[in-house]
């Protein structure tokens, strides 16, 4: 599994290409090889980056649903919109179509924020409004999902 830590603020080129920050490249150099999968996020306008095994992991449990059941269908066929393998160029940088930067509504100034296993690319602006929404009391909301659970007993193992 990968993980990724950081936030980078970076600028696309003219036509369309992402440099990736240094400190970001060097985490995935482990598995820049295996290419990368982008898409639309489910519950935000912003992008998200797979390295080729996590979206694997991932394609997986999607590949469980019952396709008989039409919700499940619809799912699929929102959840695999605008998909897109891609790859790092010899220069380290990732061409972002525009039917992908038009959905997020990346202009120039983008923010690559890791989630774990994967990469939220944002517009600048856009991410700035996320985390600071007054709508979310980060701390009520830890509480509410990481409240519960016994991390301790993990680090005992």
């Amino acid at each position: 599994m990968v993980n990724i830590i950081g936030s980078y603020e970076c600028k696309l080129d003219s036509k369309g290409r992402l440099a990736i920050p240094a400190g970001l490249k060097k985490q995935l150099q482990s598995v820049n090889g295996e290419g990368f999968v982008i898409k639309r996020s489910v519950f935000h306008r912003c992008l998200e980056l797979y390295p080729m095994s996590e979206w694997n992991t991932e394609i997986s449990g999607v590949n469980k649903l019952n396709r008989f059941v039409k919700k499940n269908n619809d799912f699929i066929r929102m959840f695999m919109a605008g998909v897109k393998i891609i790859e790092m160029d010899p220069s380290g940088r990732l061409q972002i179509s525009k039917d992908l930067m038009s959905f997020s509504g990346i202009k120039k100034e983008v923010v690559l924020s890791s989630s774990v296993n994967r990469i939220e690319i944002w517009d600048k602006v856009a991410y700035e409004q996320s985390i600071n929404s007054p709508d979310v009391d980060f701390a009520k909301l830890a509480e509410e999902v990481m409240g519960s659970l016994d991390l301790s007993s993990e680090s005992n193992s």
